[in-house]
């Protein structure tokens, strides 16, 4: 198993590039299915999810061909072999519940092992199937597998009772070749969602509404092929926006849609930090003063992102003060808290909350990334605590951060990646 291991070093400084959006591609990868004709997917991330996704596609009979130094991809699936795709494959990542909506729609029928991914809560998959429900499927659901059928997908409306992105994207898909028009309504709004049903238009979807909490579909009887370039990923801009303030540097930012980042922008801005939009990308530079502690609460797009709570977390620790984070999304996504602490950091549990007393001087260890985004805090917080940091269980950061330790040595980020 491979390590990260990471020394403290001055402020970051300099450019990156930020790579296409994890979150945007992994749907727009599944909607291929969909597809009579070829599809080209540009600004592809170089992630194991994405391959992971690629080989779920072939798994089911697509032909996809990746070629990650261009960052593109084409897919067709002329023919689907399997209406089942491979539980060692499905159990590496819960984005693998995206092929249900686009098998349902094509082939009448699906059947997948419940899907695996990250342990930061229940995140159930009873607001995809209740869609499913909704647009005429039958559902049958067993003790490791959920199985869905439809001779053929009616319009009908769903109310999802909380914004599931998983779920509009999964009955978005489906819903884009059934018969009639299908409402979506208290639809998650984020930008992947867009960037999905852009994609689905192209290929001659008739959806609208995408970016709004209601989504209306009229359903086809086919579609096409598409080329698509995938929208930068907001989640890795805001990753090394909190590099360049904790480390207290200069980054300036390429290839970002800084709508997409408002809520990090706006809490980095009450910390003291500088933020820039021009035409040559987004600057934020935090050497200028002390910054100061303020208070972050995670909510749905276009609310402060629970994917950013980790990392703001670790820079919430080198700030003097108390801040107080309030976790509304996932039940279970202060594991790091404990690792942080291992390093130095003061934060205590209350419920919901998280009580950081900031300002305190970090320090190396043996820690443990225990999802994506808490390994992304870990690496930050490695980037100023005196000694050595070593990260194992480095594969959750990978799944999400595409060539990360390359991008932050070219911000003078003193970090390795050893295999054990």
């Amino acid at each position: 198993m491979a390590k990260y291991f990471i020394e403290k070093n001055g402020p970051l400084k300099g450019e990156v590039e930020i790579s296409g959006s994890k979150n945007a591609v992994l749907p727009i990868m599944a909607a291929s299915i969909l597809a009579e004709g070829k599809c080209e997917i540009l600004e592809v991330p170089e992630l194991r999810d994405v391959e992971v996704m690629r080989q779920l596609l072939c798994s089911i009979g697509s032909d996809v061909r990746a070629d990650y130094g261009r960052n593109r991809m084409e897919m067709e699936t002329s023919r689907i072999l399997t209406i089942e795709p491979p539980y060692e494959l499905v159990k590496k990542m819960r984005a693998s519940n995206l092929l249900m909506g686009p098998l349902l729609a094509k082939t009448g029928r699906i059947r997948i092992a419940l899907p695996g991914g990250c342990a930061i809560g229940a995140r159930p998959i009873d607001l995809h199937l209740k869609g499913f429900h909704a647009l005429g499927a039958e559902i049958v659901i067993g003790e490791t597998h959920v199985e869905a059928r439809a001779d053929r997908l009616v319009g009908g409306k769903v109310y999802l009772d909380f914004p599931s992105v998983g779920a509009t994207e999964n009955i978005m898909m489906a819903a884009s070749l059934a018969e009639g028009i299908t409402i979506i309504e208290n639809v998650a709004e984020e930008p992947e969602i867009v960037d999905l049903a852009n994609f689905l238009n192209k290929m001659g979807a008739k959806i609208k509404g995408a970016g709004t909490d209601t989504i209306r579909i009229e359903g086809v009887r086919s579609l096409h092929g598409a080329r698509h370039a995938v929208i930068p990923d907001r989640i890795e801009t805001g990753t090394f926006m909190v590099a360049a303030a904790i480390t207290r540097g200069d980054i300036l930012l390429k290839n970002v849609v800084s709508d997409h980042v408002k809520p990090v922008i706006a809490k980095l801005i009450e910390c003291g930090v500088e933020v820039v939009d021009g035409d040559d990308g987004m600057r934020v530079r935090a050497s200028e003063k002390e910054l100061i502690s303020t208070d972050i609460k995670t909510l749905p797009y276009p609310g402060f992102p629970t994917d950013m709570q980790s990392q703001f977390m670790a820079l919430l620790t080198t700030v003097k003060g108390s801040s107080v984070v309030i976790e509304t999304v996932f039940e279970n996504r202060y594991m790091h808290i404990t690792e942080l602490n291992r390093m130095g950091a003061n934060i205590r549990i209350e419920g919901r909350s998280a009580v950081v007393e900031g300002g305190q001087k970090l320090h190396g260890a043996q820690v443990i990334s225990t999802d994506l985004r808490a390994g992304a805090a870990l690496v930050l917080a490695g980037l100023m605590s005196e000694g050595i940091t070593e990260i194992s269980e480095i594969y959750h950061i990978e799944r999400g951060y595409a060539d990360l330790v390359k991008k932050l040595k070219g911000l003078g980020a003193n970090i390795r990646r050893i295999e054990d």
